[in-house]
């Protein structure tokens, strides 16, 4: 049997703080998301062919990353491979 439940002790629970007010609109997580990143990243916005994303997306994944972790790793190996043709 399940447990009955008392509605005047669980109406008295606090609620976790995120879930009071109105949810915080995309654009400004987002902005927040950013200001917190921006001692050590910098945003990057591009477009590129379809073909190209969806080869980004399959390694991303194939390795358990995000595709921004996978832009730097991309990145990375090309400096080592230039840097070693010198």
């Amino acid at each position: 049997m399940s447990d009955a439940v008392n509605p005047a002790t669980s109406s008295k629970k606090t609620k976790r703080s995120y879930r009071k007010g109105n949810p915080i609109p995309s654009k400004e997580r987002q902005q927040a998301y950013l200001s917190r990143k921006s001692e050590t990243h910098k945003a990057l916005s591009a477009v590129i062919r379809i073909p190209l994303k969806k080869k980004l997306e399959q390694f991303a994944a194939e390795e358990g990353i995000t595709q921004a972790e996978m832009i730097e790793r991309l990145i990375e190996s090309e400096i080592i491979r230039r840097s070693e043709n010198l």
